[in-house]
């Protein structure tokens, strides 16, 4: 039964971190610098989330030519500076994966 009583927990939990954002709408401006970081955000965080799929394997980082993830994932890089269409990125960058795991 503490499980039920966890997750009811963390529901409230997560309803309210995003109901202050609602609640204090129009009532607080935040600093001009805070504002001016925020367009950065994204970038940091989807950075956060791929380098480490990129660069881990097998709980070490693996920076050599023996890796696939990273060069699929610096083929995608290309592609998406070239072409910026996000199907294309991915699909280029699930392919040259797919073949480079297939070389190595």
């Amino acid at each position: 039964m503490n499980i039920w009583w966890l997750m009811v927990l963390c529901g409230v939990i997560t309803f309210l971190i995003r109901y202050s954002f609602i609640a204090v709408e129009g009532h607080y401006q935040p600093p001009s610098w805070f504002r001016r970081l925020l367009p950065f955000v994204p970038v940091a965080a989807l950075t956060a989330l791929t380098v480490p799929e990129l660069l881990l394997v097998q709980g070490q980082i693996l920076l050599g030519g023996d890796n696939p993830r990273l060069w699929a994932g610096l083929v995608a890089i290309v592609v998406a500076a070239l072409w910026r269409n996000t199907l294309l990125t991915i699909g280029c960058g699930f392919l040259s994966l797919f073949v480079l795991q297939r070389i190595w």
